[in-house]
């Protein structure tokens, strides 16, 4: 696809779009805030519409009940088949859990405070011990070299460690469970459209692929129930899930922990190897930061609105007709929210395309969506992300591109590149 220089060239979803979203953009913000996608929408007949300002998607997740979100409501469907979910074609074990765990926002808020805030949200600060360790030992490998694949040897494994280590995985199975991770996230990568669609023969190869992993985790599980540790796994076996008055079924921890890894590794991988970029093409920047820490929250936040990991999802529905912007939207349409547009729309943020350590307040971005369904998983990811520039910022004396680098963008609605070469310089 070519840089888009009108609304007609605009299509998100398109092969080589990555390239140029952020010009799409411009063009979306200026001429069409509220983008119609005919015939896309949750009911029959019914249309897509892509959402790019900011007060609109804001407006949509602070209100579930009013935008309800779509994987809520196809579990609903699912479950009027009288079949367990667990036994129905192409029906994973997250999708099986939220259907008894959190299938409306009262549980969804339990589910959050009881089964996940614990480990990776307001009790995420058990891990920086952890998280620590496995920077440094990662930067050992590659401090004493002049230049380093910052991905493949920074960005994607720390996420990768941090996650095995909190669930109650060996580390000698990343390997493994990166593939199963492969396969979860395989509809936001090669997905066509807006929706993400897989065709039968892709459904297919997934699922054949993730069979294992939930064999897998169920094997995990047994142990830990017999054995329990110090791993949300283990917890996780053993809690009361006060909501139901009731401990966890086999099926139910399978789900979880399927949610845990599909938001928890990519998203922090790309925000990390973004970051660098931005260090490396922000003239002062590095220095800045390491004469000050206390600015890496805001270094961290900012950058998370201008490169958001996940660009956009399609995942809420109008439950009554609607407008946006003046736009007409019908009752039974589904609406794209597009989290890396609204990040940088112009009517909600001054200079929205640069990096501003004083901008307040600074977590206002929608990276983490908003209101009361917030990514579980945002607290860790935060926090891996800090704790890895302390160190680096500690560690290194300077960091800057390397030669080579193509900066090709992986497809799907995730942002970030393929590889990163950076060349690097130790401190003394």
């Amino acid at each position: 696809m070519k840089c888009p220089q009108h609304l007609n060239d605009v299509d998100l979803f398109a092969p080589g779009a990555q390239e140029h979203w952020f010009d799409a953009y411009d063009i979306l913000h200026e001429h069409a805030p509220v983008h119609r996608i005919p015939g896309e929408g949750y009911l029959p007949g019914s249309d897509g519409f892509i959402l790019s300002r900011f007060e609109d998607i804001e407006k949509v997740v602070k209100n579930p009940e009013r935008f309800p979100p779509t994987l809520t409501l196809g579990v609903q469907v699912l479950k009027q088949a009288n079949i367990p979910l667990e036994e129905q074609k192409h029906v994973n074990a997250m999708v099986a859990s939220i259907a008894t765990l959190r299938p409306n926002m009262t549980l969804w808020r339990s589910h959050k405070q009881e089964l996940t805030d614990p480990w990776v949200g307001t009790g995420a600060g058990r891990h920086k011990d952890m998280i620590r360790r496995f920077v440094h030992q990662l930067i050992d490998n590659w401090i004493d070299k002049t230049e380093v694949e910052f991905i493949s040897e920074f960005a994607r494994p720390l996420p990768q460690m941090v996650m095995a280590t909190m669930l109650g995985f060996p580390l000698e199975d990343i390997a493994q469970l990166a593939k199963w991770g492969a396969a979860q996230v395989m509809p936001f990568v090669y997905g066509k459209g807006h929706r993400n669609e897989l065709s039968e023969e892709q459904l297919q190869a997934q699922f054949k692929e993730l069979d294992g992993f939930k064999e897998y985790v169920q094997e995990r599980v047994e142990e830990k129930r017999a054995h329990p540790g110090d791993d949300m796994i283990s917890f996780l076996t053993q809690v009361t899930y006060k909501a139901l008055g009731r401990k966890l079924t086999d099926i139910e921890i399978n789900g979880v922990v399927y949610a845990m890894v599909i938001g928890g590794l990519e998203t922090t991988q790309y925000a990390i190897e973004e970051e660098a970029q931005l260090l490396c093409e922000t003239d002062g920047l590095w220095q800045v930061l390491k004469a000050d820490r206390s600015k890496l929250r805001a270094f961290t936040e900012e950058s998370m609105r201008l490169r958001s990991p996940t660009q956009g999802l399609s995942t809420r529905t109008t439950s009554q007709d609607e407008v946006f912007q003046g736009v007409k939207v019908p009752k039974g349409s589904m609406l794209h929210l597009r989290w890396g547009a609204a990040n940088r729309d112009p009517t909600a943020f001054e200079c929205p395309k640069e990096i501003n350590l004083n901008r307040q307040p600074i977590t206002r971005h929608l990276t983490f969506s908003a209101g009361p369904r917030t990514c579980p998983g945002n607290s860790l990811s935060r926090l891996e992300q800090t704790i890895a520039w302390d160190c680096l910022l500690d560690r290194l004396a300077r960091i800057e591109y390397a030669p080579g680098n193509t900066f090709e963008h992986q497809p799907g609605i995730m942002f970030g590149t393929l590889e990163l070469k950076l060349k690097i310089e130790k401190a003394t």
